[in-house]
């Protein structure tokens, strides 16, 4: 299952040989297993490197066995190098030779499906998941002790009393108060263990908006969304609800951020759009957030002394005198430097506001 260190190595990878990058769609809805591999045949001719193609052709041939609805792979076989990442999310047919491995698809898939946190509640305990690339990845369970109902209203089994026994229900409403306290306990420890980065929580109006006002406030700022569910669903129920509302809760902080972004950009204080100014800010080491339309490809030229990007050859660099190679991606580029630096780095699908502003720009740090 990938995961971000894997995303890391990737980064950190480089070598003086050709990098092979084949994201290849195994969705059933695609085809059959004929058709894919029809396409990778076809994919494959745009790789003029042998040892690669072997490579790749060997891993389809003896290792793939075509579950799931992806694969990605990196190969360098000069250096020894190859990754395959069999995944549970869909992913757009493409191939890439370059110097280093292009992440950019990969940093898309881990900030739509990674590392999504879930609980089932109820007065008494809880299901808890850790669902990370479209899988569910692990799971718990904790209970409580067990809430008796008391009938409210009507009558009472002793003259002049309604409502059963004084005090019960007072005692009930701590009692489940103290299990959904006990639930936020595990579940934390759960998702602290599993660096859960956004959280989910199914279950009725009631208990959802009781445990979600009891969260600490570190943990109530990560929940993306909330769902209704009953605590006897299938884990396959769970999955698929769970990834729709996450997906859904993505969208909606996308175009959050393109708005942030725009009126950042507008005042000139905080926000810069296109790739130029972008890149300008990348070399002055301001970005905070990088947000970049799906897809979206541009050359350059990168100073080989410096790093310094631009989007027009230029005979010698402005900051240190040096010569400018061009680049077949600035973009990929930009994603990778901003990664390196501790920075964000944010795909946006379906949000007009950048398409029309040179498909990227950035959050500033100051």
């Amino acid at each position: 299952m990938l995961s971000e260190s894997d995303l890391r190595e990737l980064l950190d990878f480089s070598a003086p040989d050709p990098v092979v990058s084949l994201y290849l769609s195994t969705d059933p809805t695609d085809g059959n297993t004929d058709v894919h591999r029809l396409r990778l045949r076809n994919m494959l001719k745009e790789v003029n490197l042998e040892q690669d193609q072997q490579a790749i052709e060997r891993y389809f041939e003896h290792e793939r066995d075509w579950y799931g609805r992806g694969v990605v792979i990196f190969s360098c076989a000069p250096q020894g190098f190859f990754r395959a990442f069999p995944l549970a999310v869909p992913v757009k047919d493409r191939v890439r030779i370059d110097i280093r491995p292009t992440v950019k698809p990969l940093v898309d898939l881990l900030d739509a499906y990674g590392g999504y946190g879930v609980a089932l509640v109820d007065k008494q305990g809880a299901r808890l998941f850790y669902i990370h690339m479209g899988e569910l990845a692990e799971q718990e369970g904790v209970l409580g002790e067990v809430v008796k109902h008391t009938k409210r209203g009507g009558a009472s089994a002793f003259p002049g009393r309604r409502g059963g026994i004084a005090g019960q229900t007072h005692y009930q409403d701590e009692l489940v108060e103290r299990n959904m306290r006990d639930v936020i306990e595990f579940a934390t420890r759960f998702w602290e263990e599993k660096r859960v980065r956004r959280v989910l929580i199914g279950g009725t109006d009631d208990n959802v908006s009781l445990f979600r006002s009891l969260l600490p406030k570190a943990w109530q700022s990560l929940v993306v969304g909330v769902f209704p569910m009953s605590m006897t669903a299938s884990t396959a129920d769970v999955l698929e609800k769970a990834t729709q509302v996450g997906l859904d809760a993505e969208q909606k902080r996308e175009k959050r951020l393109i708005d942030a972004l725009t009126t950042a950009a507008a005042k000139g204080n905080g926000g810069v759009m296109g790739l130029e100014n972008t890149l300008k800010a990348l070399h002055d080491g301001r970005i905070q957030t990088l947000l970049i339309t799906e897809g979206f490809r541009a050359s350059g030229y990168r100073c080989e002394t410096c790093g310094y990007m631009v989007t027009e050859e230029t005979e010698a660099c402005p900051f240190c005198g040096g010569t400018f190679t061009k680049i077949v991606d600035a973009a990929e580029m930009a994603v990778r430097e901003v990664l390196q630096e501790g920075g964000e780095v944010e795909i946006i699908h379906s949000t007009p506001g950048l398409e029309d502003s040179g498909k990227i720009g950035a959050l500033l740090r100051y």
